[in-house]
This record gives C-alpha cells, structure tokens and sequence, in this order.
C-alpha cells in the first residue's frame, strides 16, 4: 500500500476517533460488587473530580456504600454515605459531604455507556451545576437513533428556545399573536391551540438560525452504536470510563428495584486502586 495512503487512512481514522484528546490518569481503579468487578480509569482533563475522587478511594470511603438508585437503560448510581448502615426502609440520595465539586464540563467527554459521571443536585438548588463530592453515577443508555438524538438536543437547548420564543413574541410584528395568546391563556380550546402552534413555528425558524448545541458527528456515531445517555451532555460532568466489564453495569442495572429506585436487595461496592 502506498505510503501516502496509509497517512490518509490515519488521518481519517484520527478524525473519526471519539475523544482523542482525552487522556487517562496513571491509576486504575477497581470496583467490586456482587454482580462483578468494574475497572475505571479517571480523566485528566477533570483534575478536581480525579484527584477528589482519589482522595476519597484512598480513604476507603466507598467501601460497603450501596448502588441505591439503579434505572435500566439509564445508570447506577452509589455513594450516598447514608447507604452504609441503611436498613432496607431508608430512602437514599440525599447523603453527601459538607463540599462541592465545581463542574468541569469537557466537549471531549460525553455521555456513552460506561462513563463515570457526578451526581449534583438539581439547577433550581444549584444553577453552576457544582457536582456532589461523593455520589456518582455510571452511565448504562441504549442505542439511540437519528431521531432520539434530535429530541435530545433540543432537550439541551431549552433554555435557549425559551428565550427566542420570548423575543418571538415580543417582535413587532407578531404584536397581534402576543394579544390572541394573552387572550386565551389558561383556557383550553382550539384557538389557543392555533396561536400556540404558530408561536412554535416562528420559534423553530429562528432556533435553526440561532447558533445552538449540536452533537458531534463521532459522539452521534457511539450513541447510535454502543448507546447512552445523550440528554445529560453538557450539564453533569464526566470524570472516568469503564475500560473492562461493562457487562457488569448491565446486571447491576437490571437488577428488581423498589420505592425510589432502590435495589430490593443491596448491592454493595468496594472501590480500591490497583495499578
């Protein structure tokens, strides 16, 4: 094969590469449960969560917390220190400790199965997204396709198409259109539905001109293949990545779950560094 081929076919293989400038801590971390064992590794490119959570796994905090919210085709998610010595009628998911975690969002890090994500309270309590010290989740996802992920994006930007439906309205020229659904607001009929439907439509013109958050072709290609949880990209940040059992998170996952998601029975961890 000509040389000048091979450099093409790299260079197409490097492009089409998802995450190829993230890069792995030295340490590797494993975490043991009943249903089999997880090796994690931390990202670099979030030092605050990497070094925080190594902090916290050299102190063997983890070491018999439970996975106490387990969603299927969603996550697992453990750490809550309440989960130690809970009895199977605590609810869990409100323990943590007494500090933060600033985000520490990645366009490189996204939301495929087997990432290593901080769990945070929501933005109403917590607008600057600041993750919890100690909960965390591991993200299980399906497949999506071409659809799930347009609905999706649109999910990310809300905000932002709630601000141009403001500015919509309030344009001159749909004047007119403000005064119907003032009209007709709080009533249910067919008018409201009309002029609503007409708001929407002005809104989606001006959404498709507006600069907005689009998945990257690469990470599109992993969530239609390997699957994941596309809809938390950009508010909840990534830390590390499951490099060996992920059918672990799969078992974990399909586990049969009680009042708030919780496994009817326990699944404890140990979390330890091995290499």
């Amino acid at each position: 094969m000509p040389c000048r081929t091979i450099i093409l076919i790299l260079i197409l293989v490097s492009m089409i590469k998802p995450g190829l400038s993230q890069s792995f801590s030295s340490e590797t971390i494993l975490i043991s449960t009943i249903h089999g064992n997880m090796k994690v590794k931390l990202f670099n490119e979030t030092p605050l969560h990497r070094d925080n959570f190594l902090k916290l796994v050299k102190a063997h905090f983890y070491d018999s917390l439970m996975f106490h919210r387990v969603i299927e085709e969603f996550m697992i998610q453990g750490g809550d220190p309440d989960s130690k010595t809970a009895d199977q009628f605590k609810v869990l998911g409100d323990g943590d400790l007494n500090y933060t975690i600033p985000a520490e969002f990645r366009p490189e890090l996204f939301h495929k199965k087997g990432m290593l994500c901080a769990a945070r309270n929501g933005d109403d309590v917590n607008p600057t997204k600041a993750s919890s010290a100690c909960q965390f989740y591991i993200v299980q996802g399906k497949p999506r396709t071409e659809e799930d992920l347009k609905s999706f994006e649109r999910r990310i930007n809300k905000p932002l198409i709630n601000r141009l439906k403001d500015s919509v309205l309030n344009l001159p020229e749909n004047s007119r259109l403000k005064e119907k659904i003032a009209a007709f607001k709080g009533v249910s009929n067919d008018s409201l539905l009309v002029y609503t439907r007409l708001l929407t439509e002005k809104t989606d013109k001006a959404y498709e001109l507006t600069p907005h958050y689009t998945f990257p072709e690469t990470h599109k290609a992993v969530y239609k293949s390997l699957g994941g949880t596309p809809h938390l990209d950009t508010n909840y940040t990534v830390f590390g990545e499951v490099i060996e059992g992920l059918e672990v998170i799969d078992r974990i996952a399909a586990a049969r779950t009680g009042k708030n998601d919780r496994p009817l029975i326990d699944i404890r961890m140990k979390i330890t560094i091995v290499e």
